[in-house]
């Protein structure tokens, strides 16, 4: 990697706002004893995994949905909002990051969920990548531990050697997610191209103030055996 683009994948931004202070000593907290560049990936992706509960029903009309900072504050993000929280934790703790986006078809999520987005595609799904040793690797802290329990598969989990994206199966060998339409990297979140996309493809459920009395984590039931 060019000097010039490590800086760049360092530096923070309006939405993965790295120089945030609340991100600042949230990676100082999660990496503090660690001095190995791959360990400190691994934990900073397991605390936006499984502390950062996976919230779909959050409020599309609101910048803030896909701020790095505020999905810290709030404990709750949608794919978007935590990839852009695991790219700010990174940044600060000299890793370089960035955010990918991409179509995927969802076989596994929940009816009341489907039922509001009319289909199984789910348009541009976030996804981070991190810079380790030599190469870019795709890693994707979407869905918490607990989350998964429910719906019959298991944690993604993170080696650092690999990219780690959406789990192809279920834990019964099922369909679960498939990658359709790469959309590229980027240096921040496109937030207000991604809130104009997302009301023209699901507007129900991107109605002002998000969806306050829906819960997947309670909807969620693991599939039949």
């Amino acid at each position: 990697m060019r000097e010039t683009e490590r800086r760049l994948f360092l530096s923070p931004a309006e939405y993965v706002d790295s120089d945030h202070p609340s991100i600042y000593d949230h990676a100082r907290a999660l990496t503090a004893e660690i001095s190995d560049p791959i360990d400190k990936v691994r934990a900073l992706y397991r605390a936006v995994r499984d502390e950062i509960r996976y919230d779909p029903y959050v409020d599309y009309t609101n910048l803030e949905t896909f701020r790095a900072s505020s999905v810290l504050k709030a404990g709750a993000g949608y794919c978007v909002g935590k990839a852009a929280l695991f790219a700010a934790l990174c940044r600060v703790s000299g890793l370089p990051a960035r955010i990918g986006l991409a179509d995927v078809r969802n076989h596994l999520s929940t009816g009341r969920l489907l039922e509001l987005i009319g289909t199984d595609i789910f348009a541009f799904h976030g996804y981070a990548e991190v810079f380790l040793e030599t190469r870019w690797l795709k890693v994707s802290p979407t869905f918490n531990l607990s989350l998964c329990s429910k719906l019959g598969v298991s944690a993604l989990e993170f080696d650092g050697a690999g990219d780690a994206l959406l789990q192809p199966y279920d834990d019964a060998g099922r369909d679960f997610m498939e990658y359709l339409v790469e959309h590229g990297s980027f240096f921040d979140v496109p937030a207000k191209y991604l809130m104009a996309e997302m009301a023209l493809l699901y507007p129900v459920l991107c109605r002002p103030g998000g969806w306050r009395d829906r819960d997947m984590e309670a909807e969620a039931n693991p599939p039949a055996r």
